[in-house]
């Protein structure tokens, strides 16, 4: 019973006291409470399901949280179970609770467990759950060695991707790190960790810079892409300046023509840019060139 130290003893001692419900007990509580609203009866109904709430609590104690508070938001489930039962299904009180107590106890612990937020969809929620029991008994059969394939089991039994067991396997072995947290590197005094990480964005000079030269080149082009005939023009658009690139033979089967005439007129036209962007705006004006 030591994992129970810092639950409160009259708590205890008031749950191991509550009587058992049969059957007929628990439905003749649970029509008092559904038809008419007899606070009485959803108290004695959750009163003697409690031992149910401690006993589901337990099993999340390796979470790090407080066993109390697990036992709390246990009873919020119970009580959300009392609100939402159906005695007419003929279905065990007890049975039903159990589903609302445990999901609110896991809800508990996916928010409260780390600082960054987990578990988002029921694939994610059932991983952080199970990893560490399936990894354990995969490892117990021994007929796994290397991690790269416990991962691979254990994301055909869960039915998620091998990089998502990989990634919640680094969460829940190591502790959360600030990234305010100075870094121990004699080179760099003072240095903090989000100072590390890499930005693989432009620079915002960069940025600018880029949209002013490519105004200037999309200008450039144009000016150029006048030197062509119309079907030179409408080549080039569609095999180079498009979002989709068409094919030869597709291009070909339009315009009427073999794809090797299209590689022809798209070549000769390349050339007739080439030279026309080169003589009107000096040889840099050639990074447009497709």
């Amino acid at each position: 019973m030591a994992q129970l130290a810092d639950v409160s003893r009259p708590l205890l001692a008031a749950a191991m006291a509550a009587p058992y419900l049969d059957r007929g007990e628990e439905l003749a509580l649970a029509l008092r409470w559904k038809k008419e609203a007899d606070v009485k009866a959803l108290h004695e109904l959750a009163h003697a399901h409690m031992r149910l709430v401690i006993a589901l609590a337990v099993r999340f104690r390796h979470y790090g949280l407080s066993l109390a508070d697990l036992i709390q938001e246990g009873h919020i489930g119970l009580l959300e179970a009392a609100a939402r039962f159906e005695p007419e299904r003929e279905v065990r009180f007890s049975t039903y609770a159990t589903w609302w107590i445990r999901a609110a106890m896991q809800n508990y612990v996916l928010h409260n467990w780390s600082i960054v937020r987990g578990g988002t969809s029921s694939a994610q929620k059932a991983l952080f759950f199970n990893l560490r029991r399936i990894r354990a008994k995969l490892l117990q059969g021994g007929d796994i060695g290397a991690s790269a394939e416990v991962f691979g089991h254990i994301a055909d039994m869960l039915g998620v991707p091998r990089a998502d067991v990989e990634s919640m396997e680094a969460r829940l072995s190591g502790p959360d790190l600030s990234l305010n947290a100075p870094v121990g590197d004699s080179d760099s005094p003072g240095a903090e960790r989000i100072a590390l990480l890499v930005d693989e964005q432009p620079r915002p000079d960069e940025t600018v810079s880029l949209s002013l030269d490519g105004d200037r080149r999309a200008a450039w082009l144009n000016e150029a892409l006048a030197v062509l005939s119309d079907r030179e023009r409408r080549i080039v658009r569609e095999r180079r300046l498009a979002d989709e690139a068409a094919t030869l033979e597709a291009l070909g089967d339009r315009l009427g023509i073999s794809k090797e005439r299209v590689r022809q007129i798209e070549s000769r036209a390349l050339e007739k840019l080439r030279v026309a962007l080169t003589s009107r705006h000096t040889e840099n004006a050639a990074e447009v060139l497709i």
